[in-house]
């Protein structure tokens, strides 16, 4: 039998397993948001609000976008929708909102933050004892009726026994909310648990929900697509990034709100996790490796630079960071190459970017592309990564 672990607002017993933990959460103050204030899409939302009103909402939804475009944000909300106990409505268009006080807005509101929910369910996991973890699987749950599924580490995959879970239990009426809401946050589904689900998704009660987020509908099963309605949440502008920046985070300057704001690419939710600090230190040493490439002169900088770049778990994200940070300036020089730059991101160092594209061409930053996937490669084998970024620019050197 498999067991499960899971963050939970209120501290019960179910009958899951004697290596079933809970986890009581703080009590976060909650401030109410509604639908008035998610960024962007709004035909969507109000169509979404409409079949609420309408009592026509679909069984199962799929809500697509890129990483940081609110699905996960939307999903809560819709799911306090459902269930809120004073159901307002704003701006006087008569459809459903909900108050964010009730006390089932504000125990659904504590999965709000996935990644501390999510680190949770981790920790207590680990905390089991080593012939259990393997059968043990992970959820987040701060309200009785309301499940979020995330993709099960280290595969980082929905597991069959996830989906086996939501089946016992999606059929049994909600104990303290109108309907009962899962949550998938990813799409990323083991055959075997994506085929479980379709029988859920074939003969659907009445009192549920389920949402499937993900960035790209296409990864799903046709056969799931077809049982679900998707939507799609586009990109926002980046002067209307910039606007909810200038509000969120007022600790920017207006130079590095647009950075920001292009560097997310118009998801608002990547704006506001982005480590300014982290790409801004990522990025001076990416740039220390392409003008060391273009310059062909003295290495010294560069190697002190790939020198910092150790081996070990804990320098993972960072040169993870650094080859994004290259991809990113890469794309910039081909924008400028292609007379597009309005699409470029780094608009901070537009001069030297500039400086940067005069000295290059399209055949340089092809083979700067191909390089980066064979340091990427590499890293998958091993390799040292300060000898790989060297090899990098180093040969980059030639084709200049």
């Amino acid at each position: 039998m498999c067991s499960f672990v899971t963050c939970s607002f209120e501290t019960r017993h179910q009958g899951w397993g004697s290596n079933y933990k809970i986890t009581r959460l703080p009590d976060y103050k909650i401030h109410p948001m509604p639908f008035t204030d998610f960024a962007g899409n709004p035909e969507t939302i109000h169509r979404l609000r409409e079949m609420l009103a309408r009592d026509r909402f679909p069984h199962a939804v799929i809500l697509s976008g890129a990483h940081g475009a609110g699905k996960y944000t939307l999903a809560l909300m819709l799911a306090r929708a459902m269930n809120c106990l004073e159901q307002p409505s704003t701006n006087g268009d008569g459809l459903p909102d909900f108050c964010g006080r009730c006390s089932n807005c504000t125990r659904i509101a504590q999965s709000a933050d996935l990644d501390a929910r999510f680190a949770e369910a981790v920790e207590a996991r680990e905390n089991l004892r080593d012939s259990d973890k393997k059968d043990t699987r992970l959820f987040v749950q701060t309200h009785p009726d309301v499940l979020i599924i995330p993709p099960d580490p280290p595969q980082m995959m929905i597991k069959v026994d996830q989906v086996r879970h939501v089946i016992d239990t999606i059929y049994y009426r909600p104990g303290e909310a109108r309907e009962r809401v899962y949550v998938f946050t990813g799409s990323a589904f083991m055959k075997e648990a994506a085929n479980s689900l379709l029988k859920v998704l074939e003969e659907p009660p009445d009192f549920a929900t389920i949402f499937l987020l993900t960035e790209n509908a296409g990864e799903l099963l046709p056969t799931i697509r077809s049982r679900s309605m998707t939507f799609h949440l586009g990109a926002l502008a980046a002067s209307e990034v910039e606007s909810r920046l200038a509000k969120l985070r007022p600790e920017w300057n207006p130079k590095q709100r647009a950075l920001v704001a292009r560097l997310s690419e118009g998801a608002l939710g990547r704006a506001l996790s982005l480590n300014l600090e982290s790409y801004i230190a990522a990025r001076s040493h990416a740039l220390i490796m392409l003008k060391s490439a273009l310059g062909a002169g003295d290495h010294t900088n560069l190697f002190k630079t790939t020198e910092t770049y150790r081996s070990g778990a804990e320098g993972r994200e960072k040169i993870d960071n650094l080859l994004r940070t290259l991809y990113a300036l890469l794309e910039d020089l081909m924008f400028l190459q292609s007379g597009a730059e309005q699409l470029i991101r780094n608009t901070d160092i537009l001069g030297e970017l500039k400086k940067m594209s005069e000295a290059t061409d399209f055949a340089w930053l092809q083979h700067a592309a191909e390089g980066l996937g064979e340091v990427e490669r590499g890293l998958r084998r091993n390799l040292l990564r300060s000898l790989s970024l060297d090899a990098f620019a180093t040969a980059l050197e030639r084709v200049s």
